[in-house]
């Protein structure tokens, strides 16, 4: 599973900004299926899109069935409002107290020195003080690069789906719910523990997937476009290099922590939505919908719910 994606590009727009672009060109609808589903039980129904958290102007207008159900929805769902304030605050609290070493330590300290050399290599062909770095736990060290790696090739935060739906839901008087808290976020990233073993197999993975970040882009939005499950299912599960044996066992904590126990509580969420009649539009990431493991639609269906896709 490759955690460069799944970090850098949600957990983005911490450092991002959030607003939707003035004008976007008219783009030609397509027939073909989206990451839009609709879920419904005897009484009420709640749709479902599944995100990318960065684009481009040629993802505007949205297609028009998503915008009729967004449009329709009195209340937007999302994993985490980062327009309001106080969320925004409590994430950048929950980073530093999770993401932060004790004094008397510091990166250079905690990673193998192959590790540390790569990185700090990386940073200065990038003219990026990698001596910021070294208060860091791994886990957010690896976080900033991947965010540096994004920003360097030119990817907006504020064309996100997410982003630019919060703004949207903003003006139009629409409520925005939090699926999550700032710390269920963040902690599902940090698992902090005295060795640091997850945060350095971040670390790892984001140097080596960083060479081909501009291929997994493209691949993405070409997933997202097309509606294309198998493509993002690939892109998500490729692996850059056979993992050791010690990094299975953190890959598959890790997978659990970020999807499958995410999922479940997303999935309850979901149904507690139509269980109260609530007429809401949810957009969270794509690969909470279609990964193989417990994915949030084949949780809903399990429930006995009636699930459609568009």
């Amino acid at each position: 599973m490759r955690a460069l994606l799944y970090i850098a590009l949600c957990l983005f727009f911490f450092w991002g900004c959030a607003g939707t672009p003035k004008e976007v060109p008219a783009v030609e609808s397509a027939k073909a299926k989206h990451f839009l589903w609709k879920v419904s039980d005897a009484n009420s129904s709640v749709w479902i899109l599944g995100s990318v958290h960065f684009a481009d102007s040629t993802f505007y207008p949205l297609d028009a069935v998503i915008d009729t159900a967004f449009e329709k929805a009195e209340e937007l769902a999302v994993e985490i409002n980062l327009g309001d304030e106080e969320v925004n605050a409590d994430v950048a609290r929950e980073s530093i107290r999770r993401g932060m070493l004790p004094p008397g330590k510091s990166l250079d300290m905690v990673l193998p020195e192959s590790l540390w050399t790569s990185l700090d290599s990386l940073c200065s062909a990038w003219n990026f003080p990698s001596a910021g770095l070294k208060t860091m736990r791994p886990w957010l060290a690896a976080t900033t690069l991947s965010v540096v790696a994004i920003q360097r090739a030119g990817i907006n935060p504020e064309y996100g789906i997410d982003v630019v739906l919060m703004d949207r839901a903003a003006t139009a008087g629409k409520a925005i719910v939090s699926l999550e808290t700032a710390e269920e976020q963040v902690s599902a990233l940090s698992d902090v523990d005295d060795s640091d073993s997850s945060g350095i197999y971040y670390l790892k993975t984001t140097l080596k997937e960083i060479a081909s970040l501009d291929s997994m882009v493209a691949q993405m939005v070409r997933a997202w476009k097309t509606g294309d499950d198998e493509l993002l299912r690939r892109v998500m599960n490729e692996e850059v290099g056979e993992p050791s044996a010690s990094d299975k066992s953190i890959k598959e904590g890790v997978e659990k922590r970020i999807y499958t126990d995410r999922n479940v509580k997303m999935a309850e969420s979901i149904a507690n939505f139509l269980s109260e009649d609530r007429s809401v539009f949810i957009v969270v990431g794509a690969a909470h919908l279609v990964l193989d493991k417990q994915n949030v639609i084949e949780l809903l269906r399990s429930k006995g719910l009636k699930v459609e896709r568009f």
